[in-house]
């Protein structure tokens, strides 16, 4: 169920960032601590790191980072996301990130039959209509700079939808392991309405209401469909196609 009301009235609240800006850390921390959630699911966790998150190693930054192994994870750097867990400091922390040998056996054996929960409760059963398909198969090529051979670009739409319905399943988790609400770290494209998370959440769900939030740079349009939208100053980057030219 939609809810664009107060923070505090939503069962699950629904944090997207660009992953590199530290400011959308800042806006995330900010908004956990105001909605003060029983449990916060990261994407950036699978289930195992997110057991190592223990009240021995929790109050201390590198103490925590250390435990979960951040440094290999591929993730920017902890420093900001620490302050996430000192929002909550009380809350259960969840993982929701699939393990890379499950994604990579997912190529072969495909979505549905990889996902941990029930595939047709959530939808993976199910093909996506053909023109949604479109779209996010040229989302992927252009994200990749074009340079994904062609057979690939479907698995990596399925695999993008494998991600999305384990972020549902493990926040519906989270939800009746502590009876919510639930605050969800996540990246922008997991977060949107139309095509995220919230599409599985929903399904699977859809007695819990729900505000999703997304956050843009410099004022910029975001892709998809967000409860709410916030904007903070860019990050230089370098241009990630510079390797393909």
């Amino acid at each position: 169920m939609v809810c664009a009301g107060p923070l505090a009235a939503q069962d699950v609240l629904v944090l997207g960032e660009i992953h590199d800006n530290p400011a959308h850390h800042v806006t995330q921390g900010e908004m956990v601590q105001s909605f003060e959630p029983e449990a916060v699911v990261f994407e950036m966790l699978t289930s195992a790191q997110a057991s190592q998150v223990t009240p021995s190693v929790r109050g201390e930054m590198q103490a925590l980072a250390d435990a979960v192994n951040w440094s290999e994870s591929g993730w920017p750097s902890f420093d900001m996301y620490y302050p996430i867990f000192e929002a909550a400091p009380g809350a259960q922390i969840y993982g929701a990130q699939v393990p890379r040998d499950v994604a990579r056996a997912a190529f072969e054996k495909g979505v549905a039959e990889s996902f941990s929960g029930d595939a047709v409760r959530f939808g993976l059963s199910k093909p996506l209509a053909d023109a949604e398909q479109e779209k996010r198969e040229a989302m992927q090529m252009a994200s990749h700079c074009d340079a994904l051979p062609q057979h690939l670009v479907p698995n990596m739409v399925a695999i993008q939808r494998l991600r999305d319905a384990e972020l549902a399943r493990v926040t519906i988790q989270a939800v009746q392991d502590t009876g919510g609400p639930v605050a969800v770290i996540t990246g922008n494209g997991h977060a949107r309405r139309d095509w995220g998370m919230p599409v599985y959440l929903n399904r699977a769900a859809p007695d819990l209401t729900s505000r999703v939030i997304g956050q843009a740079e410099d004022g910029s349009e975001l892709r998809g469909v967000f409860d709410e939208v916030i904007s903070a100053p860019p990050v230089e980057r370098p241009d990630p196609c510079a390797a393909f030219q």
